[in-house]
């Protein structure tokens, strides 16, 4: 099967080509370069859009823009090639990426997504040596240091919610409109509202 996947949840935007398995290519960019990477994969590859089997799309947690963007382009996409799409967390991305690491996620406004929630990140409780991974792990290392954590350097692979990840994690493919997005909190716009 031949899964083209990406997330663009967070700053940098991933992509993969991945056939059975197999990675054909991966991209990181910026969310609004994803149509030019997909482009450059498939053409890297040797292969047609017609050629793709299903998509794999990252639902967040992240910017609520740049999973906007991710779940458009995913629905785009699979509206014009005729093809199942199969939403994967980006944090199960990243943890898939370093198993037994906790993934966390910049939430901006003075908190982290972590599987299942938002918080403050003085709330999070992290046990002394555990491996903390993402852009969240990076912009609290210090605080999350001196609760024992261990984070990899910043430009660390393992920040990174690789598209590859999507790949391998997805199941459940089905019509790109019944594809969700996980927010764990309300956007800005939703809280103005009464």
């Amino acid at each position: 099967m031949l899964i083209l996947a990406f997330d663009t949840a967070t700053d940098i935007a991933t992509s993969a080509l991945v056939s059975d398995g197999e990675i054909l290519g991966e991209r990181t960019s910026r969310a609004v370069t994803l149509l030019e990477d997909v482009d450059a994969l498939l053409r890297q590859a040797g292969t047609h859009t017609r050629e793709v089997d299903a998509l794999a799309v990252g639902i967040g947690p992240g910017s609520f823009t740049g999973v906007r963007i991710g779940l458009s382009t995913a629905r785009g996409l699979a509206l014009a090639l005729g093809v199942p799409v199969a939403g994967v967390s980006t944090l199960d991305a990243l943890e898939a990426g370093a198993p037994g690491a906790l993934a966390v996620i910049d939430a901006r406004r003075h908190e982290v997504f972590v599987p299942g929630r938002a918080l403050a990140p003085a709330a999070l409780v992290v046990e002394p040596g555990r491996l903390c991974i993402g852009n969240g792990a990076v912009r609290y290392r210090d605080m999350f240091e001196a609760k024992g954590a261990e984070i990899p350097p910043d430009g660390d692979d393992r920040h990174v919610p690789r598209a590859r990840f999507h790949a391998q994690l997805a199941r459940d493919f089905r019509p790109a409109e019944e594809i969700e997005p996980l927010y764990l909190r309300l956007p800005d716009a939703d809280k103005t509202r009464s």
